[in-house]
């Protein structure tokens, strides 16, 4: 493992669930990470809960807030491992959502992580050294039906590490993205809400049962937890012949060697 102390992480949505962990994962790695929210009190506090070496809040999902979070970043200092963590998910019928909804999660979950790249792999293409970990998901390979338009954008996020790392071939910078399969978090409560409304079931019994009628391929057969994810990413950030790969954490759902 190469050692991180002393590098700059920045951890889009860090403020709770899987970004979180894995800002505090990096902490203990020694590494100076800056979180980020959406909003300033909040991210504040985090920042403060963690022993984090800094905050920034803002709006990734447009570009103007976007701008706004890369201009608070070049007031603190390069950023050497860069985790596009931020994202959004939900329960949608594929033949009710509209192209503003489409849109939305292009926005958020793609154009957000196209911005951030665009912006800070330069730099670490020219100190030659840098690490950006993108968060996919396992709907990016087995897409899900009731969550179509979110599988999209995760099989675009695949496909721009991919291609970053080809850009960064042969240098320090690597690229790679983290397939999560069901990670329990604040988001993924909120999940299993809407898919017990979908299914007209309490939500006590939609969760006994998920893994059974939903994901009867895991081989863990419960779900991952956030800091099973956040030493993914540490495991990425410290080993530099992990590149262009898209790391499965996802307990065996995807039933491919």
């Amino acid at each position: 493992m190469l050692d991180l102390k002393g590098k700059v992480g920045f951890v889009t949505g860090s403020t709770k669930g899987i970004g979180r962990a894995v800002a505090a994962a990096l902490i203990e790695q020694g590494a100076r990470v800056i979180v980020h929210g959406r909003d300033e009190a909040t991210t504040a506090r985090v920042c403060a809960e963690l022993g984090a070496y800094g905050a920034v809040s803002g709006d990734l999902a447009t570009a103007e807030g976007t701008g706004h979070v890369l201009s608070r970043l070049d007031e603190m200092a390069p950023v050497d491992v860069l985790v596009n963590n931020a994202g959004i998910f939900g329960v949608e019928d594929f033949f009710a959502i509209d192209d503003d909804e489409w849109l939305r999660y292009y926005q958020t979950n793609v154009l957000s992580v196209v911005r951030l790249c665009r912006a800070l792999l330069p730099g670490m293409l020219e100190r030659d050294w840098g690490r950006v970990i993108n968060m996919a998901s396992e709907a990016g390979v087995k897409p899900l039906p009731q969550m179509i338009h979110y599988s999209v954008s995760k099989t675009s996020l695949m496909s721009l590490s991919r291609g970053l790392a080809e850009l960064a071939k042969g240098s320090g910078v690597t690229v790679n993205s983290i397939l999560p399969g069901p990670t329990w978090t604040e988001g993924v409560e909120e999940y299993f809400e809407g898919l017990a409304r979908d299914e007209g079931k309490p939500v006590k019994e939609v969760l006994e049962n998920y893994f059974r009628d939903h994901e009867p391929n895991s081989l863990i057969q419960r779900f991952v937890t956030v800091e099973e994810v956040a030493g993914a990413a540490v495991f990425v950030a410290g080993n530099a012949a992990v590149n262009g790969s898209a790391l499965r954490v996802e307990g065996g759902i995807i039933r491919a060697i």
